[in-house]
């Protein structure tokens, strides 16, 4: 495999590690998708197609609590955002073009470009390899899981009787745990479970996800973007356990 070559073992092997361990999640994806009243031809092509981790368990979750269509793009659109930002960072490094810049899109995630830009002591190239191994190692492995836990939730009767449904909060607060490295990410994320405990019982839902954007802007660190994510993943668990 020319990518594996052209990078050192260790890398290649954190590479596919990773890819393996973030595929796993998608278990608990394929399951709630089920659990929400998706089909699994539905929930494989929001894995194919949307390939965004938060992004696909808000749609799940905002349908499955009764949300309109349009409040769930906005709510995914709104997690997914970063990935446009790790766009224009890592535009400049794979330099591709044409129907290759399309698919490169479709895999710029938090792993494939984390893991990049890691690697910058190993040269250009050898970044450009990480990128695509980690990233094509993701999508496979995402979707691979997503088909096996749709499968097996949906040969349960009632996936939510198993408690499957649990595992939308869950994963955002798996999702968000790690992002709380200083005191200021802390304040946001407890003002953004205010928020969306306050407005969950008022607001249709998802809009108590989009009502804390505005925290992002009022609180944040403006000069970091780790949280511009951050909050709408606690009000999303915290919207997610009230719909319980």
């Amino acid at each position: 495999m020319s990518s594996v070559s052209s990078i050192n073992r260790a890398t290649a092997t954190k590479s596919l590690g990773l890819s393996f361990a973030v595929g796993t999640y998608a278990l608990a994806f394929g399951a709630s998708s089920i659990a929400a009243g998706f089909t699994v031809l539905q929930t494989s092509l929001l894995s194919l197609l949307l390939f965004s981790g938060a992004s696909q368990f808000a749609v799940i979750g905002v349908i499955g609590a009764g949300g309109t269509a349009l409040t769930a793009i906005a709510t995914s659109t709104l997690l997914g955002f970063r990935n446009a930002l790790y766009g224009i960072v890592m535009t400049p490094l794979l330099q591709v073009k044409g129907f290759k810049r399309v698919i490169a899109a479709q895999v710029t995630i938090d792993e494939s470009t984390g893991v990049a830009l890691g690697e910058e002591q190993l040269g250009t190239d050898a970044q450009r390899h990480c990128f695509w191994l980690t990233g094509f190692g993701v999508f496979f492995f995402w979707n691979t899981f997503t088909l096996i836990g749709s499968l097996s939730a949906s040969a349960i009767s009632n996936p939510a009787e198993w408690g499957l449904d649990a595992a939308v909060p869950a994963a955002f607060i798996a999702l968000v745990w790690p992002r709380l490295k200083t005191r200021n990410d802390i304040y946001l994320a407890l003002a953004a479970t205010a928020l969306a405990l306050l407005t969950t019982p008022i607001f249709p839902a998802g809009l108590p996800i989009i009502a804390t954007a505005g925290l992002a802007v009022l609180l944040g660190d403006r000069k970091s973007t780790r949280l511009n994510s951050s909050h709408g993943y606690i009000s999303y668990a915290v919207f997610c356990l009230k719909k319980k």
